[in-house]
């Protein structure tokens, strides 16, 4: 009697046991590497543009460098400043010396979370000349103030990495807004 007893109690054991593992948060089969629902992600590819007309000084909008003890003079020609179908701020920088000596270059800033830039053109005798083989290079986190403020203060959204509406752009590069524009009132 003790031995039918015993080999109930030990089916009865194992079928808890069964029952137990399948209720397990662990699961033995691996699950596919990616749920169905996620999809491949569109790879970014840069469009081609073209270089810009040599910059008017009317249309120069001069902008300040947060804690810039340099002498030098930092411009943005405001009306060829645009945002390509590929993301890019496309812009004309203009470094200008204490003697009036000034270095001009078209440039792109990407908004990815670290931010990006190329140089596609130095300007030289009022015209671009092309840079042949330009690469993206990542915005160092020292050393390159100037393309750090105009990735992460003046060109794009903090935290969205995408570029800032264009009115907005020229708005930063202006320098500090009055603190009525900022109340979210429109003004009459």
């Amino acid at each position: 009697m003790k031995l039918p007893f015993l080999c109930a109690l030990i089916a009865l054991s194992a079928s808890f046991a069964v029952q137990a593992a399948k209720e397990r948060a662990f699961v033995d089969e691996p699950e596919p590497p990616t749920s169905s629902r996620v999809e491949e992600p569109e790879l970014w590819s840069e469009k081609s543009s073209s270089l810009p007309p040599w910059p008017n000084d009317s249309d120069l909008v001069e902008f300040q460098l947060d804690n810039d003890t340099s002498p030098f003079r930092y411009l943005m020609d405001a009306n060829h400043l645009a945002i390509g179908e590929d993301k890019v701020v496309r812009s004309t920088l203009v470094v200008e010396s204490p003697s009036g000596a000034r270095n001009v270059s078209f440039e792109g800033v990407r908004c990815t979370p670290r931010g990006e830039y190329k140089i596609y053109a130095y300007g030289a005798g009022e015209r671009f000349e092309p840079i042949a083989g330009a690469d993206w290079q990542p915005v160092p986190s020292r050393g390159d103030q100037l393309h750090q403020e105009l990735h992460g203060h003046f060109l794009c959204v903090p935290l969205k990495f995408a570029p800032r509406p264009k009115k907005d752009m020229i708005r930063a590069l202006q320098g500090p807004i009055n603190p009525r524009q900022n109340t979210g009132f429109m003004s009459q």
